[in-house]
């Protein structure tokens, strides 16, 4: 056990502040990794806020982690000493249920372990996240982060990245297709990134006009704003996927009628009930699809970061001293951001 700096919320209103924990000692298969930067979700703030319940305190966020490899244990054969890797939102499963034997940890019928709030299936302890010195994982849960990828832009990729990757492989985006994006936030604008660069005419849904430039100059082809009932009704029967990345509630009736027949409309965003209810007849009427997709599984997001680096795909990044996460919640609150913090942690280990 070594115990390193860290931030964590102690309860629902505290705040994150500084707080030492305790690392293992590494497990023959274990990677010790040293963080040079941390992405901010907007997970973290539920977790810190317990929007969700279940917050164990104190929790120490942060899934979007990017640094150097320290130390291996003995059997480890995937990482070297002075690797550059990452790790995302899982540090564990059962890795033999289905999903896992297909590299779909994130749907472990066990349960897959997260990076932070989770429980450690060899000790019970509670996992504690990225907003610290160092960490130490699995081998088979450590990414390797291509050179070509800058390391603070990489590290939403691990997050916010496969988030809206995973959905767009798996349903088969095309050159051609038309894909909507609902929202244009940090997991909105890499929807557009990934779409175009799979060869899609991607269209981005927002509610404000004073966005439309914004959106074309992440590569939107064409912009509709959803409160204009005039836009929305060109748009009906117009799309084969819609990537909806809105995280609270909205109504998704509306953009039901922008899909084609077989359209899908898939959910990574919305946590809470559907409100108002769906129209079912407008799925019915048109075969169409409502979905959702979880993150992705760790080959998967290996397959991102190296995708990303192939394309020249990076998130659009703020830097922060961790000094300042509280005052970041509170922007990410009002959408005053573009379009991730990321957490330099050489702010912490200077402190």
């Amino acid at each position: 056990m070594s115990s390193v700096k860290a931030y964590a919320a102690q309860s629902e209103t505290s705040g994150v502040h500084p707080h030492d924990i305790e690392r293992r000692a590494l497990r023959p298969d274990d990677v010790a990794i040293e963080i040079d930067y941390c992405g901010v979700c907007h997970t973290d703030i539920h977790f810190a806020e317990n929007d969700w319940g279940g917050t164990m305190y104190p929790v120490v966020p942060g899934h979007e982690i990017i640094g150097r490899v320290t130390a291996v244990g003995d059997q480890v054969s995937k990482h070297r000493v002075g690797d550059q890797v990452g790790v995302g939102c899982i540090v564990d499963s059962c890795r033999s249920c289905e999903p896992c034997q297909r590299g779909l940890e994130q749907y472990c019928d066990a349960g897959m372990v997260s990076t932070y709030n989770g429980i450690d299936r060899h000790d019970q302890s509670v996992t504690y996240g990225g907003y610290s010195e160092a960490v130490v994982v699995h081998q088979d849960f450590v990414l390797q982060i291509p050179d070509k990828l800058s390391p603070a832009a990489a590290a939403p990729i691990l997050c916010a990245g496969i988030t809206t990757y995973s959905p767009l492989r798996h349903f088969g985006v095309k050159a051609g297709d038309q894909v909507g994006v609902i929202g244009m936030g940090g997991l909105g604008h890499m929807g557009v990134k990934f779409a175009k660069a799979m060869g899609a005419e991607v269209t981005i849904f927002t509610r404000s006009e004073s966005k439309r430039a914004e959106a074309k100059a992440q590569g939107a082809d064409h912009v509709i704003i959803s409160t204009d009932p005039a836009q929305m009704k060109a748009a009906r029967s117009r799309f084969h996927y819609l990537l909806d990345t809105v995280p609270v509630q909205h109504d998704l009736n509306p953009y039901l009628n922008c899909l084609k027949v077989d359209g899908v409309h898939i959910i990574v965003g919305l946590m809470e009930p559907v409100d108002p209810p769906l129209m079912a007849g407008a799925l019915v009427r048109k075969r169409r699809v409502l979905a959702g997709s979880l993150i992705g599984g760790i080959p998967e997001t290996q397959e991102v970061l190296d995708f990303c680096a192939e394309h020249g795909i990076e998130c659009d990044v703020e830097m922060l001293d961790i000094q300042n996460i509280n005052e970041a919640y509170a922007r990410m609150k009002k959408g005053d951001v573009k379009y991730r913090f990321v957490i330099d942690m050489q702010s912490l280990k200077a402190a």
